[in-house]
């Protein structure tokens, strides 16, 4: 019976000692939970008003502040009831349970971090033509871990964030425009000046051309049998589709137009010369040519 009244004269002491402290600290963590909702509110507007982009941005810094308010209050609650110590040993545990965590799932971390900097930085965005890790398609939806684009052949296909910040990409919408190169050659006969007359002023006649841009045309090389040659214009870029339709148009119009002007586009052949030391002339002599289908 002593014992009892003294573990109730012990309880009750303890709880006079503590209830204002509890009080005190239910108190104090409110008023950080409402101090976070209002720096909270007060940081989305203020960036909102004076920048106006990069909203996923604004909602990143607003949540570090939100926590940052909460953790104070959580612990100055912890530190006025005298148990700021628990919060420590928490602390250090998750502190060993992030870094574990860290290597678990450091790609995801740094898929996250290349979609932020994608977010931000807005290299590509949602219905650019790209091509990333040689995947060239339509951009569908830039992501917080992956990247969507829609290939050609219609597939689709997810990129890792972290591929398009570790290697080099295009974006061939950045410009609205893109250069048809069309590469040929000609025989050795041809009249080279007369090609590129033909070819530069077939070139122009292009539908999708860009009339203020430049038109292109050099001979690139002598080949082991022709002359190659490059032809360069720029067009209106939109989609695949004016890519394709364009060089389509232009090597229909090239072909047809050499064949008028009698301009030889040029295929492998091989010349065999008789003349050489040793050799045999096949013209000096009739060639007497056996009947291989006479029957036995």
């Amino acid at each position: 019976m002593d014992y009892l009244e003294k573990v109730l004269k012990n309880w009750e002491g303890s709880v006079l000692t503590y209830l204002p402290k509890v009080f005190l600290a239910v108190v104090l963590l409110i008023l950080f939970i409402f101090l976070a909702k209002f720096a909270n509110k007060v940081i989305l507007r203020a960036y909102l008003k004076s920048i106006k982009i990069h909203s996923d941005l604004s909602n990143i810094i607003a949540s570090i502040v939100y926590f940052f308010f909460i953790l104070s209050g959580v612990y100055l609650a912890l530190k006025i009831v005298g148990l700021e110590q628990m919060l420590t040993h928490l602390l250090a545990g998750a502190g060993i349970i992030g870094i574990i965590a860290g290597f678990a799932f450091k790609d995801i971390a740094s898929n996250i971090f290349a979609g932020l900097l994608l977010k931000v930085q807005h290299p590509i965005k949602e219905d650019d033509w790209v091509k990333i890790d040689n995947n060239y398609g339509v951009i569908m939806e830039v992501g917080w871990v992956t990247t969507t684009i829609r290939t050609v052949p219609g597939q689709e296909v997810f990129v890792p964030n972290q591929i398009i910040y570790s290697t080099t990409f295009t974006n061939y919408s950045t410009f609205h425009k893109r250069r048809i190169i069309l590469e040929s050659g000609v025989s050795y006969g041809d009249d080279l000046d007369h090609v590129k007359t033909v070819a530069l002023d077939e070139a122009r006649k292009i539908d999708e051309i860009l009339p203020d841009e430049e038109v292109d045309f050099y001979f690139t090389q002598i080949g082991n049998s022709t002359y190659n040659f490059q032809l360069r214009f720029w067009i209106e870029f939109n989609n695949n589709n004016d890519f394709q339709k364009a060089m389509s148009d232009i090597i229909v119009r090239i072909k047809k137009r050499f064949e008028r002007k009698n301009i030889s586009i040029a295929y492998p052949v091989t010349t065999l010369d008789f003349g050489v030391k040793g050799g045999v002339n096949l013209f000096d002599k009739d060639i007497a040519l056996k009947n291989m289908g006479q029957s036995k």
